[in-house]
């Protein structure tokens, strides 16, 4: 980042980006610009309005100090539970029930239908699931063999 601009948290917990000429925007927050194939490959600091004020082209060109900070909202922003394991099936027509285990710990889901299974890139998928949350297996070649059989009835 420019030294010219800053970015800092207010007392009540908001990002405010100080541009180059002095000019606070209050509740700013970033945007990745691949979230899911190229995480560190830019990020945009957007206003309220959604216009962006600020374009980091690299996460590496961030200094350490604003970069936590964009972590921490990021963090509360992008809730992707990355799917381990799917443990167990109701059926295998749609809609069905699925028991699996997330990063963020065990859990059921509704498939409604296959289509709700999309490729993203490569081996990675995007699961959506009926309440309309996003779960990811970030690469389906890794997941143990009983997850796999399930998951391939499905494709």
């Amino acid at each position: 980042m420019n030294k010219t601009h800053q970015l800092e948290r207010d007392a009540l917990g908001n990002l405010i980006f100080i541009d180059a000429v002095g000019e606070r925007h209050v509740g700013v927050y970033p945007v990745r610009a691949f979230p899911i194939t190229a995480p560190s490959a830019g990020i945009g600091i957007m206003n309220q309005s959604g216009k962006e004020v600020c374009w980091f082209p690299d996460v590496a060109l961030i200094p350490e100090s604003e970069l936590t900070l964009i972590k921490e909202e990021l963090a509360a922003r992008e809730f992707m539970p990355v799917i381990e394991r799917i443990t167990q099936v109701s059926t295998f027509a749609t809609p069905s029930i699925w028991d699996i285990e997330t990063d963020r710990g065990p859990t059921r889901i509704r498939l409604k239908g296959e289509e709700d299974i999309r490729r993203i890139a490569g081996n990675t998928l995007l699961i959506a699931d009926s309440n309309g949350l996003q779960f990811m297996i970030k690469d389906s070649t890794k997941l143990d063999k009983v997850s796999k059989k399930l998951l391939d009835r499905f494709r």
